[in-house]
């Protein structure tokens, strides 16, 4: 690593728009989250010297210097699926690790229509046929490894239900979230099957959002009474590797498929100096239930099958051991893909500064952990402290 440390990345400004649906258009969202950052930050928008952000269908990012201002600022597009916020966070740390910049901004936004995602196979290099078989859908995807995990595992429907439960009693205590209402496990088994095992509660939504991040070095942090500033110790983006079971390429080569995921977080506390036993607070991507319970394990967090027991006992509530997704994740918030990674860094940052509100861990958190997975085999991990 070249330039500043690691840790010597800090988060300054946060900025988050409500998820769910309006009538703004994703650039709308965009602009009011970098806004509200640089306010939180008290760093105006000329300080800013370089920019990184995207989404996956709501416009281009750099387009936001109209609205901002035209500072002649390098803006550039970031577009890698689930991971694009997490992209450019790595882009905007990397800007000030280098000493390309002393002040970047991190920005992620997308507002999606009504229904379930539609990717077409030529996109990700694959045949029509693909399609045809209805290998480009996802939730179908999602139900084949947890169907697998489970039966390898021990994990229960009732499981899956719980971190539902989770989610929304989350999502009711936070002011962004846009499914606001609690569901208990039962309601959410009964909810009607997607694909088993996977019911329609235990899913998030297609959305609108947009967060951003305004990151400094610490000379830089010294200089801004206003901020309260907590330190990226790491951020990282890895893709898969050969024998991992993907979105769009399920496939299943015999003995432990690898895992991004597992590669991505591993890498990522390297990074930081610290292990998973060491966090207070994380969060998971939970595109569905079953997502955040491989994901537990598959980030260190616990050893594979002890899922069952952990959620049951209310390990990752709010009030637990290790709280995960107290934001209420992507089951309650939506999936506007281009945010959903900087939403978790928002909330981190939030909780560890003590002002996640009604959903705020109790204790005073020192440390939190981000994870976000995608398509087609793509995972952005973070380790914030305080």
């Amino acid at each position: 690593m070249s330039g500043a440390g690691a840790a010597d990345v800090l988060v300054c400004g946060v900025g988050i728009t409500p998820f769910g649906r309006s009538e703004a258009t994703g650039l709308d969202l965009a602009a009011q989250a970098v806004r509200t950052a640089l306010a939180d930050a008290g760093v105006p928008w000329p300080r800013v010297r370089a920019a990184f952000g995207g989404s996956d269908a709501a416009g281009n990012a750099d387009t936001l210097v109209t609205r901002l201002g035209l500072t002649g600022i390098p803006f550039v597009n970031v577009r890698n699926g689930c991971a694009t916020g997490g992209s450019a966070l790595v882009s905007a740390v990397n800007a000030i690790r280098s000493g390309a910049a002393d002040v970047a901004l991190a920005v992620g936004f997308d507002k999606h229509p009504r229904g379930a995602f539609d990717p077409r196979p030529a996109d990700w290099g694959l045949d029509e046929a693909y399609g045809a078989e209805g290998l480009m859908v996802t939730t179908q995807f999602f139900a084949m490894k947890i169907q697998r995990y489970m039966h390898d595992h021990g994990i229960t429907a009732r499981t899956l239900a719980l971190v539902a439960e989770k989610a929304y009693a989350n999502g009711a205590r936070s002011p962004h979230a846009w499914r606001r209402e609690p569901l208990d496990a039962d309601a959410i088994l009964a909810s009607g099957m997607v694909n088993d095992p996977l019911t329609r509660y235990m899913f998030c939504s297609p959305g609108q959002g947009a967060v951003a991040l305004v990151l400094c070095a610490r000379s830089v942090a010294r200089e801004l009474p206003a901020a309260d500033p907590v330190a990226l110790r790491a951020a990282v983006v890895r893709s898969r590797r050969f024998g991992s079971f993907e979105v769009f390429s399920p496939w299943a080569p015999g003995g432990i498929p690898t895992s991004v995921s597992a590669d991505a977080a591993g890498a990522a506390f390297e990074e930081a100096g610290i292990g998973p036993d060491d966090i207070d607070v994380c969060q998971l991507q939970d595109t569905e239930s079953g997502a955040e319970v491989m994901h537990l394990a598959e980030c260190g967090f616990c050893e594979h099958g002890e899922q069952e027991r952990l959620i049951a006992a209310g390990a990752t509530a709010i009030g637990g051991a290790l709280p995960v997704n107290t934001d209420g994740g992507c089951i309650a918030n939506g999936e506007p893909i281009g945010a959903s990674g900087l939403r978790q860094v928002h909330e981190i940052v939030q909780q560890l500064r003590g002002r996640a509100g009604d959903h705020q861990v109790p204790g005073g958190p020192r440390t939190g952990f981000t994870h976000v997975y995608g398509a087609p085999g793509v995972s952005a991990c973070t380790v914030l402290t305080r």
